[in-house]
């Protein structure tokens, strides 16, 4: 999936600071309170560490139920129950279904609104309605297991973005269907991520700043946007697939209405006050804060707040910049990713 500050790249460079500046060695419990698409819980999980992985938003949290918290294979055997032995084989022959996302994300099941939408072909929008209905009669029928419900929701989730008419987020769509969402839809299971080792796994879906009162452990990780650019809009469509709760949404681009979800780290005015808030309050030994030179909170006053609460030190790397948007003019291919570490005071 293309997700904005994806740290996929960076992960090799993230465990080198740990590996420098972290004195405890084994038995390490690792916190993602921002994790986005679990990239960086997934590779610390298989490092051995204990991990807890959080997001606000619910598509981000379905991930990581699948990816981080899951250490089993799955075996669908309520289903196997009523011959169905593969349901991925099983929802991609569904015939689609005109819901939710047909009547307000294609073009077919819009255009006598307001507004007219081509975030999916007509075809993969029915197609999307048909198979997340299907996993949800099949979970309330209780022919599913709670992981084996995330890992098909996860799945689709991830299946629909490969079809997605968009420049890689849903701020927008593009005026004419790309090739890319021509193609027909395809449910494919994710690769689980099952490690061997004796460690414990949660996902959390929780406001960063309630989460950090109730958790504790070796090391902290922050990845928070760094930007005005909010998740929420970014993602909204994955967020109402993974939920499917049929919510209210607005204006050309069908956006979520709700606002509970929008982030202090997305405002000039709160977003130092946001970090700060979760450092002074953080029951771990380090935290480790990833941000780049393009970002509202100053380096400065990164690392007034840091030092604030410990030992505070900073390592940086030059980073091939996420272009969302092809014909957006940028005045650089890259940025330079920060890591500012803290050790905290006992």
């Amino acid at each position: 999936m293309n997700y904005i500050g994806s740290k996929l790249s960076l992960l090799d460079f993230i465990n080198d600071v740990i590996e420098t500046k972290v004195e405890k060695k084994d038995n390490l419990v690792f916190c993602d309170i921002f994790s986005g698409t679990a990239i960086v819980g997934q590779y610390f999980k298989n490092k051995g560490y204990s991990i807890i992985s959080n997001d606000i938003q619910y598509f981000s949290y379905v991930l990581a139920k699948v990816l981080v918290e899951n250490n089993n294979e799955l075996t669908f055997d309520k289903l196997k129950e009523i011959n169905i032995n593969n349901p991925f084989d099983y929802l991609n022959k569904l015939k689609g279904r005109k819901g939710f996302i047909y009547h307000n994300y294609c073009l077919e099941g819009t255009q006598d609104k307001e507004f007219q939408r081509i975030y999916f072909s007509n075809e993969n929008a029915k197609r999307i309605d048909a198979m997340r209905m299907k996993i949800s009669s099949w979970n309330k029928k209780g022919l599913l297991q709670e992981k084996e419900y995330y890992y098909l929701i996860a799945s689709l989730v991830e299946a629909s973005d490969k079809v997605a008419n968009t420049a890689s987020v849903y701020e927008a769509f593009l005026k004419t269907v790309k090739l890319s969402a021509t193609k027909e839809i395809k449910i494919e299971p994710l690769k689980l991520n099952v490690v061997d080792k004796k460690a414990s796994y949660f996902a959390c879906n929780e406001d960063a700043s309630y989460l950090i009162n109730h958790i504790s452990g070796d090391v902290l990780y922050l990845d928070p946007p760094y930007n005005s650019r909010k998740y929420d809009t970014n993602y909204h469509i994955l967020e109402t697939i993974a939920l499917y709760d049929h919510p209210h949404i607005k204006g050309k681009t069908g956006v979520r209405t709700e606002e509970i979800k929008k982030s202090k780290f997305c405002s000039k005015k709160e977003a130092s006050s946001a970090l700060e808030d979760i450092v002074s309050k953080a029951k771990f030994d380090y935290i480790l804060l990833s941000y780049n030179d393009e970002g509202i909170i100053s380096l400065e006053e990164i690392k007034n707040i840091f030092s604030k609460y410990g030992e505070y030190s900073c390592y940086e790397k030059k980073h091939r910049r996420f272009k969302a948007d092809s014909k957006r003019n940028y005045t650089k291919d890259y940025t330079i990713e920060y890591i500012h570490c803290l050790k905290k005071h006992n």
